[in-house]
């Protein structure tokens, strides 16, 4: 199939894509930065905007750069940006393995963080990393700037805070002090398929204590989150197999998993006790 007519711009700047977007938005008028989610719907005719309004020219969405504690992403910057060596300390190298796992590497290279976050499948391994990092997201429309944080910015499968109207322009990432242990783990049934279950975490180790952790699920509920429950088995507690396994079955139980014809919400739970264990593991070896 091919997609439904709709017409194409490419605007020069922040305020022409905003002015665009609030014009459009009546005719379901959507943003195109990477669009390694967009085109396949558009393809299969799942969507039928009117109107797509292409930023890979708009100047400043390339921002890359860690301030004031914060790693700041613009809404240009490619998955593949996260490569190794890329950002410091342990928040880059969680980001450039997190980054290896996603679909495949054409993928990588032209699919952006951001475009991630806009679309919010609740397998994106960035959506993951948003909820575990406390991201604050920067929204942008003719009416001004507002910042999401991320705890308020995911409410269902692929549905956000963002108004119809406004374009997600950065996406901002507390780091990771030195010393932090961190944690991925995923399934999917084949290598680059949607994940079925994720869980990542990150802690550091303090006097034989776990201090400062926290953890985060994906691809088991309809958007990701922080598990409270989990972080708080884990504060202060030892690092020992018998916490991991403890953390893991808080995990399966502090979830509402998804369901469809082939994967029931038993099976996902017992998957996500499985990936929790794993990453708390992985997270104290590293």
């Amino acid at each position: 199939m091919k997609p439904a007519p709709f017409t194409y711009h490419r605007p020069r700047t922040l305020a022409e894509a905003a002015r665009l977007l609030a014009d459009t938005a009546p005719e379901d008028g959507r943003i195109l930065a990477g669009g390694q989610s967009l085109a396949p719907i558009l393809a299969f005719r799942m969507t039928k905007p009117g109107h797509l309004i292409d930023i890979n020219n708009v100047e400043g969405l390339d921002l890359f750069k860690v301030e004031n504690g914060l790693l700041r992403i613009g809404a240009r910057v490619r998955h593949a940006m996260f490569r190794k060596g890329a950002i410091e300390g342990p928040t880059g190298a969680f980001l450039a393995y997190v980054m290896k796992h996603i679909a495949h590497y054409p993928i990588r290279t032209r699919g952006t963080f951001c475009g991630s976050l806009a679309h919010a499948d609740p397998a994106s391994e960035w959506c993951a990393m948003a909820a575990l990092l406390d991201a604050r997201l920067i929204a942008y429309s003719i009416r001004g700037t507002r910042e999401i944080p991320v705890a308020d910015y995911f409410q269902s499968v692929m549905t956000t805070a963002l108004e119809a109207d406004e374009i997600l322009i950065e996406a901002r990432l507390s780091l990771l002090p030195q010393g932090t242990h961190w944690g991925f783990m995923e399934f999917s049934r084949r290598a680059g398929d949607y994940a079925l279950g994720m869980a990542m975490t990150s802690f550091q180790i303090e006097a034989g204590r776990i201090v400062a952790p926290r953890f985060a699920v994906g691809a088991t509920e309809g958007f990701p989150r922080r598990l409270a429950d989990v972080e708080a088995v884990l504060a202060g507690a030892p690092p020992t197999d018998e916490t991991w396994r403890k953390a893991a079955d808080v995990a399966a139980q502090s979830v509402d998993p998804l369901e469809d014809h082939v994967t029931s919400a038993d099976y996902r739970r017992d998957l996500l006790r499985s990936l929790a264990q794993s990453a708390l593991v992985q997270a104290s070896k590293s």
